[in-house]
């Protein structure tokens, strides 16, 4: 394993650092994003999802043929090897997470990296047999340097989801994204004063500003 010098990003709410693996003779890459104390996060990833306290976020490649029934204890077993403990969120791609898209409005900080090899609309008619699987995944998190309500956080998921939609739609892909899309939406911990949002939708202050940093983000990331 190695690590590549982390470029930090203009706002530095989300700097990730990229390391890099060999399995089974592959080459493969991880974006990591060591988040410190103060951060509720809220994911739909296999590991750490959920809402609750969160240390660190870890975004790995893997191999085209994956075939392990384990990814959230795969997960566990990298998050050791880069050094990082406590309760953390982890997602997976085939994609090179290399070609990440980052961006920032307002505050809140967007990376996304973007497999598209299998995708379509969520609501699509039933198909008999099973599918082919081709690796695809596009991994949205997101960051908020202010606190928000349980609601708010699920609030923003459905925010960046749409805003996801919407840049895809903008790069000229006929589809609403992949069966195996993940995001994560990370927010303060409220101290004592602080003001807790209750609102993250779409024309609210700071959804508003997910929305515009996950278009961003995704839209960068789909070109690469």
């Amino acid at each position: 394993m190695s690590i590549v010098p982390p470029p930090r990003s203009p706002a530095g709410l989300l700097p990730v650092r990229h390391l890099v693996r060999v399995e089974d003779g592959e080459r493969l890459h991880s974006l990591l994003w060591r988040a410190g104390e103060g951060w509720r996060m809220i994911s739909s990833a296999v590991l750490g999802g959920g809402i609750g306290e969160r240390f660190w976020v870890l975004n790995a490649q893997v191999a085209h043929g994956y075939r392990r029934t384990d990814p959230h204890r795969h997960l566990a077993d990298l998050a050791g090897e880069y050094g990082v403990g406590g309760p953390g969120v982890g997602l997976m791609t085939a994609a090179d997470v290399r070609a990440y898209g980052h961006a920032c409005d307002g505050g809140v900080e967007a990376v996304a990296t973007a497999g598209l090899g299998v995708r379509g609309w969520a609501a699509a008619p039933q198909e008999g047999g099973v599918p082919a699987v081709v690796p695809g995944t596009i991994n949205i998190v997101v960051a908020l340097p202010v606190a928000l309500t349980d609601s708010a956080l699920v609030n923003a998921v459905a925010t960046a989801t749409e805003a996801k939609v919407q840049a895809l739609l903008d790069e000229g892909y006929d589809c609403s994204g992949t069966p195996t899309d993940a995001v994560c939406v990370a927010a303060r911990t409220a101290e004592a004063g602080d003001e807790v949002h209750a609102f993250a939708g779409p024309r609210s202050l700071w959804g508003a500003r997910v929305a515009r940093a996950v278009h961003q983000a995704v839209r960068a990331a789909a070109r690469a």
